[in-house]
């Protein structure tokens, strides 16, 4: 015989339920089987929500019950056929009707007992298991109905009754002798006391019923069929990576499952392992994945790794209780008083730890239980606080529990330890420890804020693959540098998560100051650097990257100087990637561009400078995939300069070009030195770039440069150039007046064709798709073999530090 439990998410619906009568099928088969089902998912907690409604003279409750009578009343229609249909609603609705009487008692009373919580949640079990039983037996199967609640005895404690094990097992011994049936469908959750009133197992007792009934019946096997293809090695809501367990031992189940695991209910193992029947957990909707099996003995293939741990689990809403003073030391009963004291509230004590000294004992419980455990530990120890032999209880708020669970961690030295290392190294602070000399189970308290990162951590170091270390070195902490800082900052999370990446800022260098750290450099340590940081120059901060040799390495260049690419073929010969967002060297003599290529492809790393054209727009990387895939660019016009639109779009004459072109300058959308983006130095060096991409050898000087600004203007510092530009205001007025008198608009444009590349001022006309740009947008206009009727067009905002910076980001992650 086998014994199969469903769960709610099982059962949830008419579709499930169809899933659930073909695993039921397949089994019946090949043995006898008992199948104990839970409430359709939800049912019970709706059932205590009307309960409680009318207790609280709420009439929501009537409306709650309609609607699970018309959800239950759907089911028969969906499952059972139209000929078998009457007799099954008209069972439905006379539950409803009973269920219905018993709300208007409570609204009546107002009062809401264990033992009538007991009987209102009795019925979902039972109004969904006798649904099924009527579906398979309209199937022909071989099935009978059991009322679990008649066989199963307990003692009268409400809402978590103990089972009276041999009573029960002589009752189920004799129903299964009396029904001698392939099929018997049985409610979990269910079961009376003495006087044969209904009492429940406790949420979740639908496994521990199958459990019961698996150790009654000697089952060959008990499956658990849930959600989830088996126990997983961590919560896979928590942490992205988890892996499902093939096999584990009832002692690691045990652990798992009492701290947290919440595919198992912590006592469905007891009656199981004391007959050593194995225990299957699988998966409903995925019916052919292996699961997890449950045994005594969990030795493995010679060909399969022995793990020393198998899984992580989390206990959350924890709360510290800390006794602690001079008078406890070498006192013997102290910590049986205070264990006595919190049983006498029925207060669960989760986890126990006290210091060699006696001074001090800690122990973890339910935060629901803080105020009777205070209440009952100051009632106990009242005289030694009154005489100081004790301190008044220390109360911890905030808090779980995690544990690192495995039968093997008992013969592998170092397990704590690197434990404790991966969490002290990602700031976890750990608040309470305890292991017992079994050594199967390393439990520690700490903030609850910390549960998901602590679950990762542990998690890539003890059953992945060592998530990849990626040290990034950033050169500029201008506008974009910030910003980039910033975004990785906020974005490292859902890197370490999603990519499997930790991304870490280990080197940052200006034109003043460098700073270097391993094991990152922190938003403080930065803010810092100016004080704390070295004397820097590109040449140091090259060596400085190179003395350290670190895995995985990233450069990255957010500056406008000419000195820094010249550290990038050293740094690509040490594998070191390179992400440019200067554009000096893309744009530099064709045989360095060319060479530093080369370079990149023989040292097995990466060069990309996808932002020197169209900030985070994907320009470059489009010509990249078009080439690849074996197009070819025939021509490229494009607006190309964010600065050079911004300007001229906010250029209508009723303010000076000197004021617009500040107000580019203060807003991060020109160059240090506006000049290279006003002189057409900037855009000719794009259209170089993407000449290049797209496989054209062109140098610089081959760019024809059709400049708008007077001569004057290039000459002097920055503060001259602006003096030059309000002298100059009327040059400026004449051509945004020849332009208007046209019926069109300025803009800067750069063109490709023919091998010939030129950039200038043009007069565009409405039905040009460069006449709608606005603000700082770019667009860039390929024709190519496949794209010549129809240009492929990219077209967004092509400046600002922000989308720059995301640009930089997403070449980093590219590079790794």
């Amino acid at each position: 015989m086998k014994v199969l439990k469903f769960g709610g998410t099982s059962v949830a619906n008419a579709e499930n339920i169809v899933k659930v009568g073909h695993i039921i099928k397949k089994e019946s088969l090949k043995n006898q089987i008992v199948v104990v089902v839970s409430a359709l998912h939800g049912v019970t907690d709706q059932l205590i929500q009307a309960a409680e409604s009318a207790s609280q003279n709420d009439a929501n409750y009537l409306n709650i019950i309609k609607g699970l009578e018309e959800r239950h009343l759907k089911l028969v229609k969906e499952l059972i056929p139209v000929l078998e249909q009457s007799s099954w609603l008209s069972f439905v609705k006379k539950q409803f009707n009973t269920i219905e009487d018993l709300c208007n008692g409570i609204y009546a009373l107002g009062e809401f007992t264990g033992r009538i919580k007991d009987k209102i949640t009795s019925y979902g079990e039972f109004l969904s298991s006798n649904i099924i039983a009527a579906r398979l037996q309209s199937e022909g199967l071989d099935v009978t109905w059991m009322n679990a609640a008649g066989c199963i005895i307990t003692n009268s404690n409400f809402t978590h009754a103990k089972v009276d094990f041999d009573a029960t097992e002589q009752n189920l011994k004799e129903f299964f002798h009396t029904h001698p049936h392939q099929v018997v469908i049985a409610p979990g959750f269910v079961a009376r006391d003495g006087k044969g009133n209904p009492t429940t197992l406790g949420r979740g007792g639908s496994d521990y019923t199958a459990s019961i009934i698996a150790s009654a019946a000697n089952a060959e096997e008990l499956q658990i069929w849930t959600d989830v293809s088996g126990m997983m090695t961590a919560d896979p809501r928590l942490v992205s990576t988890a892996k499902p367990i093939s096999r584990i031992s009832y002692a690691e189940a045990m652990e798992l499952s009492h701290f947290g695991a919440k595919v198992l209910y912590p006592p469905t193992l007891q009656p199981v392992m004391a007959k050593n029947i194995s225990l299957r957990i699988k998966n409903t909707f995925e019916p052919e994945a292996a699961g997890t099996l449950v045994c005594h003995h969990t030795e493995k293939a010679d060909d399969e790794k022995q793990e020393f741990a198998v899984g992580i689990s989390n206990m959350s809403r924890i709360a510290l209780l800390t006794l602690e003073g001079s008078g406890m030391i070498g006192i013997p009963g102290i910590s049986a008083r205070l264990f006595k004291c919190l049983s006498n509230e029925n207060i669960n004590v989760i986890l126990i730890t006290q210091s060699s000294s006696e001074h001090s004992i800690t122990v973890a419980i339910s935060e629901k239980d803080i105020d009777n455990a205070q209440y009952a530990v100051h009632a106990s120890f009242k005289d030694d606080l009154q005489l100081k032999r004790v301190e008044p209880l220390m109360i911890e708020t905030g808090l779980a529990i995690v544990a690192l669970v495995g039968e093997n961690m008992k013969s592998k030295s170092g397990v704590s330890a690197k434990m404790f290392g991966c969490l002290g190294n990602n700031g976890i602070n750990i608040r309470a420890i305890a292991q017992g000399s079994s050594e199967k189970n390393i439990s520690i308290v700490i903030a609850e804020a910390d549960v998901k990162k602590a679950l990762n951590v542990m998690h890539e170091e003890f059953f992945e693959s060592i998530i990849k270390q990626v040290h990034l070195y950033l050169c500029g902490t201008g506008n974009v540098g910030k910003k980039l800082i910033r975004q990785m900052y906020a974005q490292n999370e859902y890197l370490k998560e999603n990519l499997l990446m930790n991304l870490r800022i280990a080197g940052v260098c200006n034109s003043r100051k460098m700073l270097f750290s391993e094991k990152g450099i922190s938003e403080h340590e930065l803010s810092l650097m100016h004080e704390s940081g070295q004397e820097a120059s590109a040449g140091k901060f090259a060596a400085e990257i190179i003395s350290r040799n670190l895995r995985n390495s990233v450069f990255v260049d957010v500056t406008a100087s000419p000195e820094v690419p010249e550290i990038y073929e050293e740094l690509l010969k040490k594998s070191v990637n390179i992400i440019a967002c200067n554009k000096i060297a893309a744009s530099s003599s064709l045989e360095h561009y060319r060479h530093l290529k080369l370079t990149a492809r023989n040292h097995s790393c990466k060069f990309f400078f996808e932002t020197n054209v169209g900030a985070g727009l994907p320009v470059i990387g489009t010509i990249n995939d078009l080439m690849r895939s074996g197009d070819q660019i025939l021509s490229i016009q494009a607006v190309l300069s964010g600065t050079l639109n911004f300007v001229f779009n906010h250029y209508d004459g009723t303010r000076t070009f000197s004021e617009i072109v500040a107000q580019a300058q203060a807003e991060g959308y020109t160059e240090p030195d506006p000049r290279l983006d006003l002189a057409g130095t900037d855009v000719a060096r794009k259209i170089l770039i993407l000449a290049r991409e797209a496989g054209y050898a062109l140098e610089f000087d081959d760019i024809e440069n059709e400049s708008f600004l007077p001569e004057e203007c290039m000459h002097g510092n920055v503060e001259d150039f602006y003096s030059a530009l309000s002298k100059h205001e009327d040059h400026f007025k004449m051509l945004l007046y020849n332009a208007k008198n046209n019926k069109k608009i300025l803009k800067y444009v750069a063109e490709f064709s023919n091998g010939k590349a030129k950039v200038g001022l043009q007069h565009i006309a409405p039905e040009s798709d460069l006449f709608h740009l606005y603000g700082k947008d770019n667009i860039v206009i390929f024709k190519t073999l496949r794209y010549s009727d129809q240009p492929l067009v990219v077209k967004g905002a092509g400046a600002g530090a922000d989308v720059t910076a995301s640009g930089v980001f997403a070449d980093v992650v590219r590079s790794v």
